[in-house]
């Protein structure tokens, strides 16, 4: 008798993916994320967006009302195979509210910059590595040193009262986070700059990691480099983390089940 298992085939290719965090059937920037990642699907030759629309409202139903989860929606392809939509359900690693950011000395090794999805592999990689140097986070540079994100988050920084983000001509993601924090600083009337800098730059400035599983997190240390870059203190992410956490609002679904 023939007892031999046939070897299992390649893993299948992740074309473009979303994250958000749900507590207890609330979520924030829903729509944001739902755009996003309907605009990486369209980018990466899967359907269109009204099949991703039509995909994300049925999904969503999976998430349950209690409970804390970060679900993942996909676009995947095995083999010659047309591209496939997922959701995946997981539950929601452990939140922290501030971060220390690895800097590699080498730079940013994605392939597909603006699409969250392909690279994940990569940079999850590049994440253990800070971890084991004694970091949470790895910033991501141009080969000229130029900031660009960290491997997860999107940064943020202050120079005196404006807010600062990195300019959107660099290869960077679109942060969904990011956004919403620039638009609350439009809304409060604080002022918005976009621009290039390097890691000196930032030397004593208040500093932020934002992504949608911590929300906002102060950089407290830059791992790896000289410790004369160390950033500043974080006055102002206390409010900022407060506010975030109010944004968050009920799924679809769990209103529902309250008509």
């Amino acid at each position: 008798m023939n007892t031999a298992t046939e070897a299992p085939g390649p893993a299948p290719l992740l074309l473009a993916a979303d994250s958000w965090l749900v507590e207890d059937g609330r979520a924030r920037e829903l729509t944001r994320h739902r755009d996003r990642f309907t605009s990486s699907v369209v980018a990466a030759g899967g359907p269109p967006p009204d099949a991703v629309h039509a995909f994300w409202e049925r999904e969503l139903r999976r998430v349950p009302a209690a409970g804390d989860f970060f679900p993942r929606v996909e676009l995947t392809q095995e083999g010659t195979r047309a591209p496939r939509l997922g959701l995946r359900v997981r539950p929601a690693p452990a939140r922290t509210t501030e971060v220390r950011v690895w800097v590699p000395g080498r730079p940013d090794p994605r392939s597909v910059p603006h699409r969250k999805g392909p690279d994940l592999d990569l940079l999850g990689a590049l994440r253990a590595e800070a971890v084991a140097a004694g970091a949470t986070e790895a910033l991501l540079t141009t080969p000229d040193g130029q900031l660009l994100e960290g491997a997860t988050s999107s940064l943020l920084w202050w120079e005196d009262d404006t807010l600062c983000t990195v300019d959107p001509s660099l290869p960077t993601l679109p942060g969904v986070t990011r956004d919403w924090a620039l638009h609350r600083a439009a809304a409060l009337g604080v002022p918005v700059r976009r621009r290039r800098c390097r890691l000196p730059d930032l030397t004593g400035l208040e500093v932020w990691c934002v992504n949608a599983l911590h929300g906002i997190r102060p950089v407290t240390a830059w791992v790896g480099a000289d410790a004369r870059y160390a950033p500043g203190p974080a006055p102002r992410s206390g409010p900022w983390r407060a506010a975030w956490a109010a944004a968050a609002q009920p799924l679809p679904h769990t209103l529902d089940r309250g008509n």
